[in-house]
């Protein structure tokens, strides 16, 4: 009987304890990182999500993983005759910032010629969404398919 009230007191110790060093919920968990209303809106409401006809002459495909965070990303062009960018899709599997990034990248290129595209920098889109420096390589994972897979003419 004394063991058992042992094992009792050492129990209402311990949860007394616990109570009184308990914290609220908010101190404990980690600080929200807020990210700005463009890349909430480009996250919620992304534009121009799909593919287009990757058997189509005047279509480019690049895809792309970022390994400093699992994100995959496919890129698509569609090329008029005139070397302009006439339709752009994307498909991306990762966090807010890089889905972000990625719609904003099919909006940019639309209507300028694949060279005019190449000179879209990273740094344009993530400062253009207010991306947090810890958050610029889900940005520049968006550029390399256009850069590296993407045919210069139709």
């Amino acid at each position: 009987m004394a063991a058992a009230g042992a094992g009792r007191m050492r129990r209402a110790t311990s949860a007394l304890l616990l109570r009184a060093l308990r914290l609220p919920v908010r101190e404990l968990s980690a600080p929200a990182r807020l990210y700005h209303k463009k890349v909430v809106d480009h996250y919620e409401n992304p534009r121009n999500v799909g593919s287009l006809d990757k058997t189509s002459k005047n279509v480019g495909t690049g895809l792309v993983g970022a390994p400093a965070c699992g994100d995959v990303m496919k890129l698509q062009i569609q090329v008029d005759e005139k070397g302009k960018i006439v339709d752009a899709r994307f498909k991306t599997f990762g966090c807010g910032s890089a889905i972000a990034s990625s719609s904003l990248a099919t909006e940019w290129v639309k209507g300028k010629t694949v060279e005019e595209a190449l000179t879209i920098k990273n740094t344009d889109i993530a400062k253009e969404l207010c991306l947090p420096p810890v958050k610029l390589h889900c940005s520049k994972s968006v550029l390399f398919p256009v850069k590296e897979k993407m045919p210069l003419s139709p």
